[in-house]
């Protein structure tokens, strides 16, 4: 797909879903992601890739075809939900969010500490910024530009709307970094999502018993401003929107800041590992995290937006 038609689609999906209703718009994007589901898309290779060390090697073929399904539809109800965001009330936002822990990360923000939220791709992460900054606790995130430029231009002014400062990941991120360590020094709020390596400066950790890469960035921002670091897993149950804020992983007494940065990065890991395996089709990892996928020196993300699957258009890397 040219830039200029995903730019085109994405307009369309944003004037347009917010007008129709919302389990009409459920069933088309159900009907999408079975298409790209029966059509074994790369994208969707990958997802059953992934899903295939969640599942364990006594999963069969049938059972791991079914998770994916799920997991395609979840992620295509990621989709369906971003489009809609900014039309939905405010009441059905919090309404219909059960949330576990926020309380403890509140907490730390109303003192003044800082807190870098760290999530894996799952469940619905645009909702879960819209929740919390209802809730009265601004979000500073950061976001990889786009192709084409309009649709990162809108996907910014998406989230910002939403009540999210939107910082741009740069070539070399020390900027972004920068600025990221003075808004938890301020007692800021600071989500990160921490699955999945952009770099070739990841850390690698254990996940469902094989190496796996994941940015060291979460970790070391906490470790160097004091910011409490804070694993966030979400899923969807039924209509529902479901967040767990998991305990503080706090930095390790002893080693050098490579070695304690390590560890933390294997408490997330950790956590996720957990939080993946109680909602497997809520993890939509469409791309290489494990070690044995990647070539020598690979990050785990393309150059630009990864491909959606079937017609759908292209799914933003920083999602």
């Amino acid at each position: 797909m040219g830039d200029r038609s995903a730019a085109a689609l994405y307009a369309v999906a944003w004037r347009a879903l917010g007008a129709v209703p919302e389990r009409t718009g459920r069933r088309v994007f159900d009907r999408i992601a079975d298409h790209a589901w029966r059509s074994r898309t790369d994208g969707l290779r990958r997802l059953e890739a992934n899903l295939r060390r969640v599942a364990g090697p006594g999963a069969t073929q049938a059972q791991l075809r079914a998770l994916s399904r799920a997991g395609m539809r979840s992620y295509l109800r990621y989709f369906h939900e971003m489009f809609r965001l900014a039309h939905t009330p405010r009441e059905v936002i919090l309404g219909r969010t059960d949330a576990t822990g926020v309380d403890v990360l509140e907490d730390h923000i109303r003192a003044g500490r800082g807190v870098v939220a760290a999530l894996p791709h799952m469940g619905n992460w645009d909702h879960a910024g819209a929740w919390i900054a209802l809730r009265g606790i601004p979000l500073t995130t950061v976001a990889e530009r786009l192709r084409p430029e309009s649709v990162y231009e809108r996907f910014t002014a998406f989230r910002e709307g939403l009540g999210m400062e939107v910082l741009p990941l740069t070539g070399d991120g020390a900027g972004t970094a920068g600025r990221l360590a003075r808004r938890l020094r301020a007692g800021r709020l600071v989500c990160l999502l921490a699955d999945r390596d952009l770099t070739d400066h990841g850390v690698e950790v254990e996940l469902f018993g094989e190496p796996a890469r994941f940015p060291a960035g979460p970790a070391a921002l906490a470790l160097g401003t004091g910011a409490a670091l804070m694993p966030v897993s979400l899923w969807y149950e039924g209509d529902r929107w479901c967040i767990r804020v998991h305990e503080e992983i706090p930095p390790p007494a002893a080693g050098d800041r490579a070695a304690r940065v390590r560890e933390m990065t294997q408490g997330l890991a950790a956590v996720f590992e957990g939080a993946i395996a109680e909602h497997p089709e809520d993890w939509h990892m469409l791309q290489r995290v494990f070690s044995a996928d990647l070539g020598p020196g690979t990050a785990t993300a393309a150059a630009g937006p990864s491909p959606a699957p079937g017609p759908a258009p292209a799914a933003p890397e920083n999602r």
